[in-house]
Protein backbone atom coordinates (compact mmCIF):
# COMPACT_ATOMS: atom_id res chain seq x y z
CA UNK A 1 0.00 0.00 0.00
CA UNK A 2 1.31 3.45 -0.94
CA UNK A 3 0.72 6.94 0.46
CA UNK A 4 -2.03 7.53 -2.10
CA UNK A 5 -4.32 5.18 -0.14
CA UNK A 6 -4.06 7.17 3.12
CA UNK A 7 -6.28 10.12 2.14
CA UNK A 8 -3.62 12.81 1.72
CA UNK A 9 -4.09 15.67 -0.77
CA UNK A 10 -2.54 15.62 -4.24
CA UNK A 11 -0.14 18.47 -3.42
CA UNK A 12 1.12 16.65 -0.35
CA UNK A 13 1.49 13.36 -2.23
CA UNK A 14 3.65 15.06 -4.85
CA UNK A 15 5.92 16.44 -2.11
CA UNK A 16 6.20 13.01 -0.47
CA UNK A 17 7.05 11.43 -3.83
CA UNK A 18 9.64 14.13 -4.46
CA UNK A 19 11.23 13.29 -1.09
CA UNK A 20 11.77 9.70 -2.29
CA UNK A 21 9.21 7.92 -0.08
CA UNK A 22 6.87 5.44 -1.75
CA UNK A 23 5.68 3.11 1.03
CA UNK A 24 4.48 4.30 4.48
CA UNK A 25 5.83 2.72 7.64
CA UNK A 26 3.41 0.76 9.87
CA UNK A 27 2.90 3.69 12.27
CA UNK A 28 2.24 6.04 9.32
CA UNK A 29 -0.19 3.65 7.65
CA UNK A 30 -2.22 3.30 10.86
CA UNK A 31 -2.01 6.86 12.27
CA UNK A 32 -2.51 9.10 9.22
CA UNK A 33 -6.07 7.95 8.33
CA UNK A 34 -7.17 8.24 11.98
CA UNK A 35 -5.76 11.76 12.31
CA UNK A 36 -7.45 12.88 9.08
CA UNK A 37 -10.74 11.58 10.55
CA UNK A 38 -10.26 13.85 13.60
CA UNK A 39 -9.69 11.08 16.16
CA UNK A 40 -7.36 11.24 19.17
CA UNK A 41 -4.32 9.00 18.72
CA UNK A 42 -2.18 7.12 21.22
CA UNK A 43 0.78 5.83 19.25
CA UNK A 44 3.33 3.45 20.77
CA UNK A 45 6.22 2.77 18.43
CA UNK A 46 9.94 2.30 18.77
CA UNK A 47 12.28 5.05 17.69
CA UNK A 48 13.12 5.28 14.00
CA UNK A 49 9.72 4.12 12.73
CA UNK A 50 8.62 7.41 11.16
CA UNK A 51 6.50 8.89 13.95
CA UNK A 52 7.27 12.49 12.93
CA UNK A 53 5.83 12.13 9.43
CA UNK A 54 2.82 10.27 10.81
CA UNK A 55 1.54 13.50 12.42
CA UNK A 56 3.16 16.26 10.31
CA UNK A 57 1.67 15.05 7.00
CA UNK A 58 -2.01 14.96 8.09
CA UNK A 59 -1.62 18.19 10.12
CA UNK A 60 -0.54 20.06 6.97
CA UNK A 61 -3.71 18.93 5.19
CA UNK A 62 -6.00 19.72 8.15
CA UNK A 63 -4.54 23.20 8.77
CA UNK A 64 -4.51 24.17 5.09
CA UNK A 65 -7.98 25.66 5.61
CA UNK A 66 -8.17 28.57 8.03
CA UNK A 67 -6.17 31.54 9.22
CA UNK A 68 -4.01 32.14 12.29
CA UNK A 69 -4.53 35.06 14.67
CA UNK A 70 -1.88 37.01 16.58
CA UNK A 71 -0.49 35.18 19.63
CA UNK A 72 -3.04 32.39 19.14
CA UNK A 73 -1.46 29.39 17.37
CA UNK A 74 -3.78 26.91 15.66
CA UNK A 75 -1.73 23.85 16.60
CA UNK A 76 0.92 22.99 19.17
CA UNK A 77 3.65 20.34 19.08
CA UNK A 78 5.56 19.70 22.32
CA UNK A 79 9.03 18.14 22.12
CA UNK A 80 11.34 17.23 25.04
CA UNK A 81 14.58 18.60 23.54
CA UNK A 82 15.69 21.46 21.32
CA UNK A 83 17.15 19.08 18.75
CA UNK A 84 13.86 17.20 18.33
CA UNK A 85 11.89 20.44 18.09
CA UNK A 86 14.26 21.73 15.41
CA UNK A 87 13.96 18.47 13.50
CA UNK A 88 10.15 18.63 13.50
CA UNK A 89 10.34 22.23 12.24
CA UNK A 90 12.54 21.02 9.37
CA UNK A 91 9.93 18.36 8.52
CA UNK A 92 7.19 21.00 8.29
CA UNK A 93 9.34 23.12 6.00
CA UNK A 94 10.08 20.07 3.84
CA UNK A 95 6.56 18.67 3.52
CA UNK A 96 4.74 22.01 3.64
CA UNK A 97 6.58 23.69 0.79
CA UNK A 98 3.35 23.93 -1.27
CA UNK A 99 1.23 25.13 1.65
CA UNK A 100 1.05 28.63 3.06
CA UNK A 101 1.25 27.58 6.70
CA UNK A 102 3.24 29.78 9.05
CA UNK A 103 5.38 28.25 11.78
CA UNK A 104 7.26 29.32 14.93
CA UNK A 105 9.90 27.45 16.91
CA UNK A 106 10.12 28.18 20.65
CA UNK A 107 13.27 26.67 22.18
CA UNK A 108 15.84 27.78 24.73
CA UNK A 109 19.16 29.31 23.78
CA UNK A 110 17.46 31.72 21.32
CA UNK A 111 16.50 35.35 21.95
CA UNK A 112 12.91 35.95 23.09
CA UNK A 113 12.50 38.97 20.81
CA UNK A 114 12.67 37.06 17.51
CA UNK A 115 10.24 34.44 18.79
CA UNK A 116 7.80 37.10 20.03
CA UNK A 117 7.79 38.81 16.63
CA UNK A 118 6.67 35.58 14.94
CA UNK A 119 3.96 35.02 17.56
CA UNK A 120 2.66 38.57 17.07
CA UNK A 121 2.16 37.90 13.34
CA UNK A 122 0.21 34.71 14.12
CA UNK A 123 1.30 31.12 13.43
CA UNK A 124 -0.50 28.01 12.24
CA UNK A 125 2.01 25.61 13.75
CA UNK A 126 3.80 26.23 17.05
CA UNK A 127 6.65 23.83 17.90
CA UNK A 128 8.06 24.22 21.41
CA UNK A 129 9.82 22.71 24.37
CA UNK A 130 7.73 22.89 27.57
CA UNK A 131 10.10 25.19 29.46
CA UNK A 132 10.34 27.91 26.83
CA UNK A 133 6.59 27.77 26.11
CA UNK A 134 5.84 28.27 29.83
CA UNK A 135 8.15 31.32 29.80
CA UNK A 136 6.20 32.89 26.92
CA UNK A 137 2.89 32.05 28.57
CA UNK A 138 3.94 33.73 31.82
CA UNK A 139 4.88 36.88 29.83
CA UNK A 140 1.47 36.91 28.15
CA UNK A 141 3.01 36.52 24.69
CA UNK A 142 1.11 33.40 23.69
CA UNK A 143 -2.44 32.15 24.35
CA UNK A 144 -3.52 28.56 23.78
CA UNK A 145 -7.31 29.01 23.58
CA UNK A 146 -7.16 28.85 19.77
CA UNK A 147 -5.36 25.50 19.53
CA UNK A 148 -7.15 22.89 17.40
CA UNK A 149 -4.54 20.10 17.39
CA UNK A 150 -2.13 19.15 20.21
CA UNK A 151 0.81 16.78 19.70
CA UNK A 152 2.86 15.48 22.62
CA UNK A 153 5.86 13.71 21.12
CA UNK A 154 8.22 11.37 23.03
CA UNK A 155 5.94 11.44 26.08
CA UNK A 156 8.09 8.97 28.04
CA UNK A 157 11.11 11.21 27.52
CA UNK A 158 9.05 14.12 28.90
CA UNK A 159 8.59 12.02 32.03
CA UNK A 160 12.31 11.25 32.32
CA UNK A 161 13.20 14.94 32.03
CA UNK A 162 10.62 16.04 34.61
CA UNK A 163 8.33 17.88 32.15
CA UNK A 164 5.07 16.07 32.96
CA UNK A 165 3.85 18.78 35.45
CA UNK A 166 4.49 21.46 32.79
CA UNK A 167 2.71 19.37 30.14
CA UNK A 168 -0.32 19.08 32.43
CA UNK A 169 -0.44 22.86 32.94
CA UNK A 170 -0.16 23.45 29.19
CA UNK A 171 -2.93 20.95 28.41
CA UNK A 172 -5.25 22.57 30.96
CA UNK A 173 -4.73 25.98 29.30
CA UNK A 174 -6.29 24.71 26.04
CA UNK A 175 -9.92 24.31 24.97
CA UNK A 176 -11.55 21.03 25.92
CA UNK A 177 -12.61 20.18 22.38
CA UNK A 178 -9.31 19.67 20.63
CA UNK A 179 -7.71 16.77 18.79
CA UNK A 180 -4.87 15.27 20.91
CA UNK A 181 -2.08 13.08 19.56
CA UNK A 182 0.30 11.38 22.00
CA UNK A 183 3.33 9.45 20.75
CA UNK A 184 5.74 7.49 22.89
CA UNK A 185 8.19 4.61 22.58
CA UNK A 186 7.15 3.20 25.97
CA UNK A 187 4.15 3.69 28.24
CA UNK A 188 5.13 4.18 31.92
CA UNK A 189 2.39 4.50 34.54
CA UNK A 190 2.66 8.30 34.80
CA UNK A 191 2.35 8.75 31.04
CA UNK A 192 -0.64 6.38 30.99
CA UNK A 193 -2.32 8.53 33.66
CA UNK A 194 -1.71 11.64 31.53
CA UNK A 195 -3.18 10.06 28.39
CA UNK A 196 -6.24 8.83 30.31
CA UNK A 197 -6.82 12.39 31.52
CA UNK A 198 -6.53 14.26 28.21
CA UNK A 199 -7.34 11.77 25.42
CA UNK A 200 -10.96 11.07 24.50
CA UNK A 201 -11.65 7.60 23.10
CA UNK A 202 -8.22 7.44 21.42
CA UNK A 203 -7.28 5.05 18.68
CA UNK A 204 -4.43 3.04 20.18
CA UNK A 205 -1.68 2.09 17.75
CA UNK A 206 1.14 -0.17 18.89
CA UNK A 207 3.59 -1.05 16.16
CA UNK A 208 6.03 -3.15 18.19
CA UNK A 209 6.79 -4.12 21.76
CA UNK A 210 8.54 -1.38 23.78
CA UNK A 211 11.51 -3.63 24.53
CA UNK A 212 12.10 -4.70 20.93
CA UNK A 213 14.94 -3.41 18.79
CA UNK A 214 15.03 -3.13 15.01
CA UNK A 215 15.92 -6.38 13.27
CA UNK A 216 18.33 -4.50 11.02
CA UNK A 217 20.68 -3.76 13.96
CA UNK A 218 23.44 -6.22 14.82
CA UNK A 219 24.17 -5.98 18.54
CA UNK A 220 27.48 -6.77 20.27
CA UNK A 221 28.54 -6.85 23.94
CA UNK A 222 32.20 -6.12 24.71
CA UNK A 223 33.25 -7.10 28.23
CA UNK A 224 36.14 -4.97 29.47
CA UNK A 225 38.17 -6.10 32.49
CA UNK A 226 39.45 -2.63 33.35
CA UNK A 227 37.85 0.80 33.66
CA UNK A 228 37.36 3.85 31.45
CA UNK A 229 40.94 3.84 30.13
CA UNK A 230 40.57 0.26 28.89
CA UNK A 231 37.21 1.22 27.36
CA UNK A 232 38.88 4.04 25.41
CA UNK A 233 41.51 1.56 24.19
CA UNK A 234 38.78 -0.85 23.08
CA UNK A 235 36.83 1.95 21.39
CA UNK A 236 39.84 3.02 19.31
CA UNK A 237 40.48 -0.61 18.39
CA UNK A 238 36.91 -1.06 17.10
CA UNK A 239 36.94 2.26 15.23
CA UNK A 240 40.01 1.07 13.34
CA UNK A 241 38.91 -2.56 12.86
CA UNK A 242 35.24 -2.07 11.93
CA UNK A 243 34.08 -0.39 8.75
CA UNK A 244 32.79 2.71 10.53
CA UNK A 245 31.34 5.20 8.07
CA UNK A 246 30.12 7.39 10.90
CA UNK A 247 29.09 6.69 14.46
CA UNK A 248 27.58 8.03 17.67
CA UNK A 249 29.26 7.26 21.00
CA UNK A 250 26.91 7.53 23.98
CA UNK A 251 28.03 8.31 27.53
CA UNK A 252 25.92 8.57 30.69
CA UNK A 253 27.70 11.64 32.07
CA UNK A 254 28.63 14.94 30.44
CA UNK A 255 32.10 14.72 32.01
CA UNK A 256 32.75 11.44 30.19
CA UNK A 257 31.52 12.96 26.92
CA UNK A 258 34.25 15.58 27.21
CA UNK A 259 36.96 13.06 28.17
CA UNK A 260 36.15 10.59 25.39
CA UNK A 261 35.93 13.38 22.82
CA UNK A 262 39.30 14.79 23.90
CA UNK A 263 40.89 11.32 23.82
CA UNK A 264 39.67 10.61 20.28
CA UNK A 265 40.80 14.06 19.12
CA UNK A 266 44.29 13.46 20.54
CA UNK A 267 44.48 10.18 18.58
CA UNK A 268 43.58 11.86 15.30
CA UNK A 269 39.89 11.01 14.89
CA UNK A 270 37.33 13.41 13.37
CA UNK A 271 35.01 13.97 16.33
CA UNK A 272 32.56 16.41 17.92
CA UNK A 273 30.67 16.47 21.23
CA UNK A 274 27.01 17.05 22.03
CA UNK A 275 25.52 17.52 25.52
CA UNK A 276 23.20 19.81 27.45
CA UNK A 277 25.89 22.18 28.79
CA UNK A 278 26.77 23.46 25.31
CA UNK A 279 25.28 26.67 23.94
CA UNK A 280 22.43 26.06 21.51
CA UNK A 281 24.34 27.55 18.58
CA UNK A 282 27.22 25.16 19.24
CA UNK A 283 24.90 22.16 19.51
CA UNK A 284 23.20 23.06 16.23
CA UNK A 285 26.51 23.61 14.45
CA UNK A 286 28.00 20.30 15.70
CA UNK A 287 24.90 18.32 14.74
CA UNK A 288 24.90 19.96 11.31
CA UNK A 289 28.54 19.01 10.72
CA UNK A 290 27.82 15.42 11.69
CA UNK A 291 24.82 15.21 9.36
CA UNK A 292 26.84 16.73 6.50
CA UNK A 293 29.77 14.37 7.01
CA UNK A 294 32.24 17.06 8.11
CA UNK A 295 32.91 15.06 11.28
CA UNK A 296 32.87 11.27 11.43
CA UNK A 297 32.12 10.64 15.10
CA UNK A 298 29.73 12.27 17.57
CA UNK A 299 30.25 11.75 21.31
CA UNK A 300 26.95 12.52 23.01
CA UNK A 301 24.88 12.27 26.15
CA UNK A 302 21.29 11.00 25.95
CA UNK A 303 20.25 14.38 24.54
CA UNK A 304 20.92 12.73 21.14
CA UNK A 305 19.30 9.38 21.97
CA UNK A 306 15.70 10.26 21.13
CA UNK A 307 14.27 10.89 17.70
CA UNK A 308 17.23 12.48 15.91
CA UNK A 309 16.86 11.45 12.28
CA UNK A 310 20.30 10.89 10.79
CA UNK A 311 19.46 8.14 8.27
CA UNK A 312 22.88 6.66 7.49
CA UNK A 313 24.58 6.21 10.87
CA UNK A 314 26.55 2.98 10.48
CA UNK A 315 27.56 2.39 14.12
CA UNK A 316 26.47 3.20 17.66
CA UNK A 317 28.79 2.68 20.64
CA UNK A 318 27.52 2.59 24.23
CA UNK A 319 30.61 3.68 26.15
CA UNK A 320 28.59 3.05 29.31
CA UNK A 321 25.51 0.90 29.88
CA UNK A 322 22.57 3.31 30.31
CA UNK A 323 21.15 3.56 33.83
CA UNK A 324 17.65 3.22 32.38
CA UNK A 325 17.39 0.08 30.19
CA UNK A 326 14.78 1.76 27.97
CA UNK A 327 17.42 4.26 26.84
CA UNK A 328 19.35 1.37 25.29
CA UNK A 329 16.57 0.88 22.74
CA UNK A 330 16.60 4.59 21.86
CA UNK A 331 20.39 4.80 21.64
CA UNK A 332 20.91 1.92 19.25
CA UNK A 333 17.86 3.13 17.30
CA UNK A 334 20.08 5.87 15.85
CA UNK A 335 21.47 3.22 13.49
CA UNK A 336 19.71 0.69 11.26
CA UNK A 337 17.06 3.25 10.27
CA UNK A 338 14.74 3.10 7.25
CA UNK A 339 15.63 -0.53 6.52
CA UNK A 340 19.40 0.04 6.50
CA UNK A 341 21.80 -2.24 8.35
CA UNK A 342 23.45 -0.99 11.52
CA UNK A 343 25.83 -2.11 14.25
CA UNK A 344 25.68 -1.43 17.99
CA UNK A 345 28.54 -2.12 20.41
CA UNK A 346 28.07 -1.92 24.19
CA UNK A 347 31.04 -1.83 26.59
CA UNK A 348 30.55 -3.45 30.01
CA UNK A 349 33.07 -3.06 32.83
CA UNK A 350 32.99 -5.22 36.00
CA UNK A 351 31.50 -2.27 37.92
CA UNK A 352 28.49 -2.29 35.55
CA UNK A 353 27.49 -5.88 36.22
CA UNK A 354 24.27 -4.79 37.95
CA UNK A 355 23.17 -2.56 35.04
CA UNK A 356 24.03 -5.29 32.54
CA UNK A 357 21.72 -7.62 34.45
CA UNK A 358 18.90 -5.05 34.35
CA UNK A 359 19.41 -4.58 30.60
CA UNK A 360 19.41 -8.32 29.87
CA UNK A 361 16.22 -8.78 31.90
CA UNK A 362 14.57 -5.84 30.11
CA UNK A 363 15.45 -7.18 26.64
CA UNK A 364 14.55 -10.74 27.59
CA UNK A 365 17.67 -12.11 25.95
CA UNK A 366 21.46 -12.02 26.11
CA UNK A 367 23.40 -9.61 23.89
CA UNK A 368 25.84 -11.61 21.71
CA UNK A 369 29.39 -11.42 23.10
CA UNK A 370 32.10 -9.82 20.94
CA UNK A 371 35.55 -11.25 21.65
CA UNK A 372 38.11 -8.52 22.25
CA UNK A 373 41.89 -9.13 22.03
CA UNK A 374 43.22 -10.47 25.34
CA UNK A 375 39.59 -10.36 26.53
CA UNK A 376 40.11 -6.95 28.11
CA UNK A 377 40.66 -4.38 25.44
CA UNK A 378 42.71 -3.50 22.42
CA UNK A 379 46.10 -2.66 23.83
CA UNK A 380 48.44 -4.45 26.18
CA UNK A 381 48.92 -3.10 29.66
CA UNK A 382 52.33 -1.90 30.78
CA UNK A 383 54.11 -4.65 32.75
CA UNK A 384 54.29 -4.09 36.48
CA UNK A 385 57.70 -3.25 37.94
CA UNK A 386 59.54 -6.38 39.03
CA UNK A 387 60.91 -6.80 42.58
CA UNK A 388 64.45 -6.72 41.23
CA UNK A 389 63.82 -3.31 39.70
CA UNK A 390 62.50 -2.00 42.99
CA UNK A 391 65.57 -3.27 44.81
CA UNK A 392 67.87 -1.62 42.26
CA UNK A 393 65.98 1.61 42.76
CA UNK A 394 66.59 1.40 46.51
CA UNK A 395 70.27 0.86 45.88
CA UNK A 396 70.62 3.78 43.46
CA UNK A 397 73.57 6.19 43.92
CA UNK A 398 71.53 8.95 45.51
CA UNK A 399 70.57 6.59 48.35
CA UNK A 400 74.14 5.39 49.12
CA UNK A 401 76.41 6.88 51.72
CA UNK A 402 79.11 9.26 50.46
CA UNK A 403 81.44 11.93 51.87
CA UNK A 404 78.82 14.53 51.02
CA UNK A 405 76.00 12.34 52.40
CA UNK A 406 77.49 10.35 55.29
CA UNK A 407 74.21 8.59 56.14
CA UNK A 408 71.99 7.06 53.39
CA UNK A 409 68.73 8.97 53.11
CA UNK A 410 66.37 6.01 53.18
CA UNK A 411 68.53 3.50 55.06
CA UNK A 412 69.80 5.54 58.03
CA UNK A 413 70.87 3.26 60.93
CA UNK A 414 68.62 3.16 63.94
CA UNK A 415 70.05 3.70 67.46
CA UNK A 416 70.00 0.41 69.29
CA UNK A 417 70.17 0.43 73.06
CA UNK A 418 71.58 -2.68 74.71
CA UNK A 419 70.30 -1.72 78.18
CA UNK A 420 66.64 -1.14 78.97
CA UNK A 421 67.47 1.97 80.99
CA UNK A 422 70.23 3.18 78.73
CA UNK A 423 68.75 6.66 78.53
CA UNK A 424 69.11 7.05 82.31
CA UNK A 425 72.73 5.88 82.58
CA UNK A 426 75.60 8.42 82.44
CA UNK A 427 77.43 8.59 79.13
CA UNK A 428 80.90 6.99 78.91
CA UNK A 429 83.81 8.15 76.80
CA UNK A 430 83.58 5.01 74.69
CA UNK A 431 80.13 6.14 73.54
CA UNK A 432 81.37 9.53 72.34
CA UNK A 433 82.08 8.54 68.73
CA UNK A 434 78.64 6.99 68.45
CA UNK A 435 77.02 10.09 69.94
CA UNK A 436 78.92 12.30 67.55
CA UNK A 437 77.72 10.21 64.63
CA UNK A 438 74.14 10.50 65.84
CA UNK A 439 74.46 14.25 66.08
CA UNK A 440 75.53 14.31 62.49
CA UNK A 441 72.19 12.70 61.65
CA UNK A 442 70.24 15.39 63.44
CA UNK A 443 72.18 18.55 62.59
CA UNK A 444 73.71 19.77 59.32
CA UNK A 445 77.50 19.78 59.25
CA UNK A 446 79.26 23.08 59.61
CA UNK A 447 82.21 24.11 57.53
CA UNK A 448 84.86 24.92 60.04
CA UNK A 449 87.56 27.25 58.79
CA UNK A 450 90.53 25.19 57.77
CA UNK A 451 88.58 21.93 58.11
CA UNK A 452 88.70 19.16 55.53
CA UNK A 453 84.89 18.70 55.12
CA UNK A 454 83.18 20.62 52.27
CA UNK A 455 79.98 22.63 52.65
CA UNK A 456 76.95 20.44 51.89
CA UNK A 457 74.38 22.52 50.00
CA UNK A 458 71.57 22.15 47.47
CA UNK A 459 74.10 21.63 44.71
CA UNK A 460 75.77 18.66 46.42
CA UNK A 461 73.05 16.91 48.37
CA UNK A 462 69.28 16.62 47.96
CA UNK A 463 67.50 16.76 51.33
CA UNK A 464 65.43 13.75 52.31
CA UNK A 465 62.13 15.59 52.28
CA UNK A 466 62.54 16.31 48.55
CA UNK A 467 62.94 12.59 47.82
CA UNK A 468 59.60 11.63 49.35
CA UNK A 469 57.04 9.90 47.12
CA UNK A 470 54.67 12.44 45.57
CA UNK A 471 51.73 10.02 45.70
CA UNK A 472 49.62 8.78 42.79
CA UNK A 473 49.96 10.84 39.63
CA UNK A 474 46.91 12.21 37.83
CA UNK A 475 45.79 9.89 35.06
CA UNK A 476 46.71 11.06 31.61
CA UNK A 477 43.84 10.92 29.14
CA UNK A 478 44.59 8.40 26.42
Amino acid sequence: MGFDFLGLSEDLLSVVEKSGYTTPTPIQAKAIPGILQGRDILGIAQTGTGKTASFTLPMIDILSQGRARARMPRSLILEPTRELATQVAESFEKYGEKSKLSMALLIGGVAFKDQEQKLDRGVDVLIATPGRLMDHMSRGKVMLNGVEILVVDEADRMLDMGFIPDVEKICKAMPQKIQSLFFSATMPTEVKRLTDQFLKDPREIEVSAPTSTASTITQHLCKIKGGDKEKRDALRYLLKKENVKNGIIFCNRKSNVKIVCKSLTVHGFSVGELHGDLHQATRTETLGKFKNGEIQLLVASDVAARGLDIPEVSHVFNFEIPNNPEDYVHRIGRTGRAGREGNAFTFAAPSEKKYLGFLTKFLGKEIPLYEMPDSDGATEKKPARKPAERSRRKASPENKASPENPVPVKDAPERVSEKPDDHKAPQKKSAEPHKKHDDQDKKPQRNQRGGHKPVVGMGDHVPAFLLRDEGPKKEKIE
